[in-house]
């Protein structure tokens, strides 16, 4: 091999570790049990690798440490202020920024401003928070994810676009005067971690202007979504990520972000905004339910951590380092014998359960099932995608309308794990597939009606 081809390690070296436990199958067991074998319910001390989610659960940086001293705790007009917005506006152009605690928090303040009952908010794919806000504020949520999305195998680069005969459809039709918002999540999280092609989001912004129809991101995972635009679609290999990420950014209207995500911080988030009278709506919002509008619920040193960690998202050696650590884990999970969307992504792998685990119907729930047997087994936790967070239920928790596709999602923190920890997780895995009949499925006890994942409580099935 050629020291040309010779892979890269991480461009980081750990200074601080944290220890994590190992319980007995026996401590995991009683912890499931106890938790309603729902594994938002599980103490974070009873979890050998949490996969759970990708959102605040990365490491900070020693530079991001460094600013947080210099964090200026004003209430109004703090300096950290001044330095997270001067980055923040260097990096989506936008001339309005409000920021928030988290993105949902910028989900509810902007719907409230934007969508009135009886409206529509269209989108590749809102996710469930985004889903629920929307529905908050009275109007409907409707997907229409492009028909590449529904081949799991297909090695199409850009699954998460939006179907844009659809949207033209949609817009153009009966039911387009109620269209309130259109609503891009780049990279789709709902639909297997997959980008969204600017040329995607070129077609996205024209018709939204043919029809006068505010056009925003749902940027959460803005850097990742550059990065895979540089490495997929033809023209952009010569752009930096940053530059990917600016260009996408001036294509919309506004945006919401997720600061926890590719801001590389445990809180935060933001509304970016062009329409001066959007914004002065928005901003009374956030002062009378998040705080004054330069701090917007967040520290001074959180939004020194931002500011920081809005630069090293975008560094070339940082995204190359974290996307090929997801491809070695996507290769060693299909290896052992399990199916994974394909292209991998960056932020997450979302495992084919139901292709796993044919003997469960919709209705035993195949993704959970999987899901509390990965953590029976190894410790690990994940979040199921698929009929107990997608389908459709009726008021005995009887699936109705399963979902698309029973997936797992294995969300990946930002500068975490090691490649060992990965090799763990598909040798947990593997041991899975090698007798997957053994796994029984699952049924609701009890539930909320909103965001039942969060809180639902199940049993084993037998």
């Amino acid at each position: 091999m050629s020291a040309d081809h010779i892979p890269l390690p991480p461009p980081y070296r750990i200074k601080v570790v944290e220890p994590i436990p190992f319980l007995t199958p026996e401590q995991r067991r009683e912890a499931i049990e106890a938790a309603g074998y729902n594994p938002f319910n599980l103490r974070s001390d009873q979890i050998t690798v949490d996969l759970l989610s990708d959102s605040g659960t990365g490491a900070t940086s020693s530079a991001q440490e460094a600013a947080a001293a210099m964090g200026d705790e004003s209430y109004a007009g703090a300096r950290s202020w001044f330095r997270f917005r001067d980055e923040v506006a260097d990096l989506t152009g936008y001339p309005h920024l409000l920021p928030v605690h988290q993105g949902r928090a910028g989900e509810r303040i902007l719907f409230s401003s934007l969508l009135s009952p009886g409206q529509i908010c269209v989108s590749n794919t809102h996710f469930d928070t985004t889903h629920a806000n929307v529905e908050i504020a009275g109007a409907t949520a409707l997907d229409l994810p492009c028909r590449e999305a529904r081949d799991l195998d297909s090695a199409e680069p850009f699954k998460g676009n939006i179907d844009l005969e659809a949207l033209e459809e949609v817009l153009s039709g009966p039911d387009g005067s109620r269209v309130g918002l259109v609503l891009m999540t780049i990279t789709n999280n709902g639909l297997g971690a997959q980008p969204v092609s600017m040329a995607n989001l070129e077609a996205v912004q024209a018709l939204c202007q043919q029809f006068r129809v505010p056009f925003f991101l749902d940027a959460a995972r803005f850097a990742e979504n550059a990065w895979l635009v540089r490495q997929r679609e033809p023209g952009y290999q010569d752009w930096t990520p940053r530059q990917i990420a600016t260009r996408a950014f001036q294509l919309a209207d506004g945006c919401l972000i997720s600061l926890k995500k590719d801001g590389l911080t445990a809180i935060g988030g933001l509304i970016g905004l062009r329409d001066e009278a959007l914004f002065a709506q928005c901003e009374a919002n956030l002062i009378a339910t998040e705080g004054f509008s330069t701090y917007g619920g967040l520290s001074g040193r959180d939004l020194e951590r931002l500011a920081v960690g809005l630069r090293e998202v975008v560094d070339p050696a940082y995204l190359a380092s974290r996307a090929a650590q997801t491809a070695a884990l996507a290769r060693m999970i299909n290896d052992a014998g399990v199916d994974t969307i394909q292209p991998a992504g960056v932020h997450a792998l979302y495992l084919n359960a139901g292709r796993l685990l044919p003997h469960l119907s919709p209705s035993e729930f195949p993704g959970h099932s999987l899901g509390c047997q990965m953590y029976l087994d190894g410790g690990i936790r994940v979040a199921e995608l698929g009929s107990l967070y997608l389908g459709e239920l009726d008021d005995s928790y009887q699936v109705v309308e399963p979902a698309p596709f029973e997936l797992v999602r294995l969300a990946i923190p930002r500068r975490v794990y090691t490649a060992e920890h990965f090799e763990y997780v598909a040798a947990v895995l593997g041991a899975i597939a090698k007798d997957p009949e053994r796994i029984r499925g699952y049924r609701i006890v009890s539930a909320p009606p909103l965001l039942r994942h969060f809180k639902v409580r199940l049993t084993p099935i037998g």
